[in-house]
């Protein structure tokens, strides 16, 4: 099974110097997100209309991620307390969670160096998405043509549906120790229910993307735009 590890935003994750050359070759998969007062903005659908609320976020939910392969998620929850101590001697939070939309959406990585700027597009959870609900088939089959139209385009670059952080688990570290705990979570608002990256000019043109794209959810919505470091 494939599990997305997200290193939780904090303090030390939204200033320049994170993350640190030696963090960021301990785990030379991850992708890295700028602060989120560097170009970050959340995007919220209410009522059909588009509301923009500018960064620095206060609960900024994600500084990087990386997937792993694991039979389950304590397999998974202990490979993540190996986290390189370049990070873990702080106080790192690290969400482990279960990779795969329901309803079978396809996952994608291009592998594809940015030409432009790559954006990773962040889908805030709600109470819906913690309830692993399938979307009907015809509406993945639109997200899934969307997906590959925007791959063929040079625009995407991966993407991924999560499950529900009932699937997932979480790993503190703190005095020279690591505690794992299974979820659900109850802080639905600072969770994800999936990404995309995107190979962009600007920042406009991520918001272009993410308002053109066609979401299963049909009512409100939040997304937030990170500019990715590295």
């Amino acid at each position: 099974m494939q599990y997305m590890v997200i290193r939780r935003a904090d303090a030390t994750s939204e200033t320049d110097g994170f993350p640190s050359t030696e963090l960021a070759q301990a785990v030379p998969d991850a992708k890295w997100l700028h602060p989120s007062a560097d170009g970050g903005l959340r995007m919220r659908r209410r009522s059909g209309q588009w509301l923009y609320e500018e960064g620095p976020f206060d609960d900024a939910c994600v500084a990087g991620f990386t997937f792993i392969d694991a039979p389950d998620r304590r397999a998974a929850g202990e490979a993540v307390a190996r986290w390189p101590q370049a990070d873990a001697e702080g106080q790192a939070v690290l969400e482990v969670r279960e990779a795969g939309c329901p309803g079978g959406c396809v996952g994608f990585d291009t592998g594809r160096a940015p030409q432009g700027t790559a954006w990773a597009v962040l889908l805030r959870s709600d109470a819906m998405a913690e309830q692993d609900l399938a979307p009907p088939a015809e509406v993945i089959d639109i997200m899934n043509r969307a997906n590959r139209a925007s791959v063929e385009a040079g625009v995407a670059l991966a993407g991924e549906g999560l499950k529900s952080s009932a699937r997932g688990a979480r790993v503190r570290f703190g005095g020279g120790k690591h505690f794992i705990t299974d979820g659900p979570f109850a802080e639905v608002k600072e969770l994800i229910a999936g990404f995309w990256m995107v190979d962009v000019a600007s920042r406009d043109d991520a918001i272009a993307w993410v308002k053109a794209y066609p979401f299963p959810i049909p009512g409100d919505m939040e997304i937030e735009l990170r500019k990715v470091a590295r």
